[in-house]
């Protein structure tokens, strides 16, 4: 009779144990994907620059080059510090960067560019999509909530030949589908490839300062 027992007691732990298990692990909650998840940061400077404007390939188009005075990297004092904030159902990226030393009247463009630390990478996302990038400058600090609508709109602002190669980033290398969605940009900047690069009239090709995004806390690898 007493082993009888042990087996039916036994057998209803067995039978128990998944449903505690789930309970203790907690109730599926599907509004939590529009919390925070990753997050990475960018410390932005000239520096990491890989080029002077003096250094722009002569065969570069007119839209592409300095119309205004330039400087070299040793002289320029901006600084910046970005923070890219992704929603863990990667519906949203919150975007914000403070910007310090810098003259916003100068700023000619603004972006999230992918590509390896040296190199000139493609546009994944433009700001000025988000509204007058100047404007949004102006008290030091740059936010900005970025969809996927907005990858969508950069991409399709590309034009011709040109406009293929410097806009939208490869899901993967060599292949012709490119990012559509915040998904996809989350997974770049996992990859150590995502980096801002803000630009102004005096550095127009290789931009003003750039700074590759990592995990927030962690050393570059």
């Amino acid at each position: 009779m007493r082993t009888r027992r042990t087996f039916g007691a036994l057998l209803l732990l067995l039978v128990v144990s998944p449903l505690a298990t789930s309970a203790q692990q907690g109730t599926l909650e599907p509004r939590k994907g529009e919390e925070i998840g990753a997050v990475y940061e960018a410390f932005l400077s000239p520096h990491q620059e890989p080029g002077e404007e003096e250094d722009t390939p002569r065969t570069t188009p007119k839209q592409f080059r300095s119309t205004a005075p330039s400087q070299p990297r040793s002289e320029r004092r901006a600084r910046a510090h970005g923070v890219v904030r992704f929603t863990k159902d990667f519906s949203k990226a919150y975007v914000e960067v403070r910007v310090e030393n810098l003259d916003v009247k100068q700023v000619s463009g603004f972006h999230i560019h992918c590509g390896k630390p040296d190199l000139l990478g493609p546009i994944l996302v433009d700001f000025a999509h988000t509204g007058d990038i100047q404007k949004n400058l102006s008290d030091g600090v740059f936010s900005a909530e970025i969809t996927n609508e907005h990858i969508k709109n950069t991409a399709e602002g590309g034009h011709g030949v040109t406009g293929a190669l410097l806009i939208g980033c490869p899901v993967v290398a060599g292949m012709s589908d490119k990012v559509k969605t915040i998904a996809g940009m989350e997974h770049i900047a996992r990859q150590g490839e995502l980096y801002f690069n803000l630009h102004t009239y005096g550095q127009v090709y290789f931009g003003y300062m750039r700074g590759m995004l990592r995990p927030q806390g962690q050393p570059a690898r």
